[in-house]
């Protein structure tokens, strides 16, 4: 199996002929939903395939697979990596660490090679990050601060700390290409290193160019405070567009004016729902309501208002748009594909995430129902509605690394993380 070289595509480009869902599952159908050893013992096996695909059966031999040019969490090897480090955390394999920490170290030959993209999931940040992280873990210090020295240089980078691009040139602000996409890998290494080993006067300059160009980007919308655009389109999605970015920026500590400007752009998003269904459009003035996924629509929206519903606990009003969100990606049904970005198991995480947030059984049953799905008929719908080729059905977003790591998260729903959005 080869996999491709460049870094995946705006979903937005993705086929979207194999988006219509599915009927849903029914969570009370017997024999339909596997208990939480059944889906760790079937992760754990997934992800053996998944190295055996991407890594092994190149590596052993000395020709490692074409995926080993794609260094990224998203598409490329660093996602096999990535679920190695997941299972780690569910089973407690070590081996797991070492095997991760060997992929790691593949994906920094090659990622070195490559200047364009700083984020966590398509560029060095996310390289870099997972290499510091897993060296930890191990208990290698030289090896973790190797990873770390190279994060530091890439958190110099000027571009990253400049205010609003001008004339549309300049590095972008969306989680996959763009600034946020750089401050989530130093969440991540923040989160298992200690706040403090990537300082807020590092990463505060690069949060506040963050902001700087979304107030420049909503000057022709004054009910906007903050819009961004990416290839020129004002994208609304986690994956290039104002709710990924918005999740990001979820995380950090921000003044009354910038919390007041997340919150009323967060507003503006909610009141521009389709009225019939309650989606979201992919894009400012989108007409079309055809998405329901991570990528774009309400799936990634749930998520993000989740996570300010935590932050802002006294605006119920987002509590309230995330359940509504949720029920939408219920309503909708089971999509054709099993990725994170635009299929099953990404949809799968909305309910997780509304499980934490509000205690309630019912969000667990819906992910468990959507899991179970997978478990049943992931072998079926891997290939299905890849346009380009089957080079993606192992990666993390596009494939059966993200059913993997779907499952390990059911067997502790209330430490789930959608992989590279939450933390």
């Amino acid at each position: 199996m080869s996999f491709g070289v460049e870094f995946a595509p705006s979903p937005e480009e993705h086929d979207d002929a194999n988006n219509e869902p599915l009927d849903l599952v029914d969570p009370a159908a017997p024999n339909l939903s596997p208990s939480s050893g059944t889906f760790l013992r079937a992760a754990v096996t997934l992800k053996d395939q998944v190295v055996q695909a991407t890594w092994e059966g190149g590596h052993d031999s000395g020709t490692p697979t074409g995926m080993v040019l794609d260094p990224t969490v998203y598409t490329g090897l660093l996602g096999t990596a990535f679920t190695c480090l997941r299972s780690y955390e569910a089973a407690g394999n070590r081996q797991d660490l070492v095997l991760c920490a060997e992929i790691v170290d593949k994906c920094r030959a090659v990622a070195s090679a490559s200047t364009r993209h700083v984020t966590f999931l398509c560029g060095r940040g996310g390289v870099y990050a997972l290499g510091a992280v897993v060296a930890n873990l191990i208990g290698d210090h030289e090896r973790r601060n190797l990873y770390l020295n190279l994060f530091l240089e890439v958190a110099q980078e000027k571009a990253l700390s400049v205010g609003p691009e001008e004339g549309g040139f300049g590095m972008s602000y969306d989680l996959l290409y763009g600034r946020a996409g750089f401050l989530w890998a130093a969440l991540f290494i923040n989160k298992y290193l200690g706040q403090e080993k990537l300082p807020n006067n590092l990463l505060m300059p690069v949060v506040d160019a963050v902001l700087a160009g979304g107030r420049a980007g909503s000057s022709h919308n004054p009910s906007c405070p903050l819009m961004f655009r990416w290839h020129g389109t004002r994208y609304l999605g986690a994956a290039n567009g104002v709710a990924g970015i918005l999740q990001v920026l979820l995380h950090f500590p921000l003044c009354k004016e910038d919390a007041d400007d997340v919150k009323a752009t967060l507003r503006y998003m909610m009141a521009n729902r389709f009225p019939h269904s309650g989606n979201y459009p992919s894009s400012e003035g989108n007409p079309r309501d055809k998405f329901v996924q991570w990528s774009h629509g309400a799936a990634g929206m749930a998520i993000t208002l989740c996570k300010a519903s935590q932050v802002f606990p006294g605006d119920r009003e987002f509590r309230d748009a995330a359940i509504e969100a949720g029920e939408v990606v219920w309503k909708n049904g089971l999509l054709k594909k099993v990725g994170l970005a635009d299929g099953v198991a990404g949809n799968a995480y909305a309910f997780l995430s509304l499980y934490r947030l509000t205690g309630e059984s019912i969000y667990e049953e819906r992910a468990r129902a959507f899991a179970s799905f997978l478990y049943h008929n992931a072998g079926e719908f891997a290939t299905a509605g890849h346009t380009h080729g089957a080079e993606y059905v192992y990666s993390l977003f596009q494939g059966l690394a993200g059913t993997a790591c779907l499952w390990f998260d059911l067997y502790i729903p209330e430490n789930s993380r959608f992989p590279g959005y939450e933390l």
